[in-house]
C-alpha cells in the first residue's frame, strides 16, 4: 500500500484507527474454544465488526507463534481473510524483527512475499544493514521502533549523547538516510505525550504507529495535539480496549461499538486540526 492510498483511506473513513489483534486463547470468549480454529474464529468476528471504523489491523506475532504451527496457520488465515474481504485495510505484522543483512533479507521475504503484509515492525539496534533489506519492496513499509511506551524504554531510548541528542532522536534521524516518508514509519508510544513535539522536529512528515491509547492510559487528544500532521501522520493502535471489551457472546458487537467510539473521536480530531 502506498502512502497516498493510506491517506485516502484515512480521509474516506475519517479514522486513523489500527485494531491490534493480540489474540490470546486465555482471554477470548469460552464458547469459541469449541471451534476448529478459535484464534481465527475470534479474529474474523472482530474484523467483520470493526472494519467500517478502522484503516489498519496489527496482528502481534507473539500471540500466534506461541501456538506453533496451529497459531501460524491462524495468522496466515487472518491475513488472507483481510486481503480477500477488506483489501483496502493496511496490515501490520507486529514481529519486531531485525538481524544481520542475510537474515533480515529472509525475514523480509517471509513477511513481504510469503504472507504479503503491508508492513513489518523492525528493531533498529543492529543498524543500517539490519534494516535496509526490508526497504527494498515497493509498496511495503518498515515500522521502526523509536520511542516505546514500556517502562524499560528509559534504560536506553532516553540516554543523551554529549550534544544532548537522545538515542530515540538519533535512531530517527539516522534512519531517514535509509528510507523515506513513503516506506518508513516509527513506533512512538502514546504515553510519551509532549515528546511527540520532539519526534516531529526530527520527522515532521513521517507516519507514526502509536500504541498505548486506551488500556495503557495514553491520551488520544494529546497524541493528536503534538503528533498530527496535514496528512494525519498517525496510526493509533488499540488492542485490549477493543477486542476484549466483552467476554460474552456479544464480544464482536461490543468491539464494534468501541471501535466506533474511537473513530468518532478521531473524526473530531481530524476536523479540528489547524496545521
Amino acid at each position: 500500500m502506498t502512502r497516498q492510498e493510506l491517506i485516502a483511506q484515512i480521509k474516506e473513513k475519517q479514522s486513523f484507527l489500527c485494531v491490534g489483534l493480540d489474540t490470546d486463547l486465555k482471554k477470548i470468549p469460552q464458547h469459541l474454544l469449541a471451534d476448529e480454529d478459535p484464534l481465527f474464529a475470534f479474529n474474523r468476528a472482530i474484523i467483520d465488526a470493526t472494519a467500517p471504523y478502522c484503516v489498519s489491523y496489527k496482528p502481534n506475532l507473539a500471540f500466534y507463534e506461541a501456538f506453533g504451527i496451529k497459531g501460524m496457520i491462524a495468522f496466515e488465515k487472518t491475513v488472507r481473510y483481510l486481503k480477500e474481504h477488506y483489501p483496502k485495510h493496511f496490515i501490520i505484522a507486529d514481529a519486531k524483527r531485525g538481524d544481520i543483512g542475510n537474515t533480515s533479507a529472509m525475514y523480509a521475504r517471509t513477511f513481504f512475499e510469503e504472507y504479503d503484509v503491508d508492513s513489518l515492525t523492525v528493531a533498529p539496534y543492529m543498524g543500517e544493514d539490519s534494516v535496509t533489506p526490508f526497504l527494498g519492496y515497493a509498496g511495503k513499509w518498515v515500522i521502526l521502533l523509536a520511542l516505546t511506551s514500556n517502562k524499560g524504554s528509559m534504560d536506553f531510548q532516553l540516554i543523551e549523547d554529549r550534544e544532548g541528542e537522545r538515542l530515540f532522536e538519533k535512531v530517527i534521524r539516522k534512519s531517514q538516510q535509509w528510507g523515506t516518508d513513503d516506506n518508513l514509519m516509527y513506533v512512538v508510544g502514546a504515553t510519551r505525550g509532549e515528546l511527540f513535539k520532539d519526534i516531529r522536529r526530527v520527522a515532521p512528515k513521517a507516519f507514526l504507529l502509536v500504541p498505548g491509547v486506551g488500556a495503557q492510559g495514553g491520551s488520544l487528544q494529546e497524541v493528536c495535539r503534538y503528533g498530527m500532521t496535514l496528512d494525519c501522520g498517525l496510526l493509533v493502535n488499540s488492542s485490549r480496549g477493543i477486542i476484549y471489551a466483552s467476554s460474552g457472546t456479544d464480544f464482536a458487537e461490543v468491539a464494534g461499538e468501541k471501535a466506533y467510539e474511537l473513530q468518532q473521536q478521531m473524526a473530531l480530531e481530524l476536523a479540528n486540526y489547524k496545521g
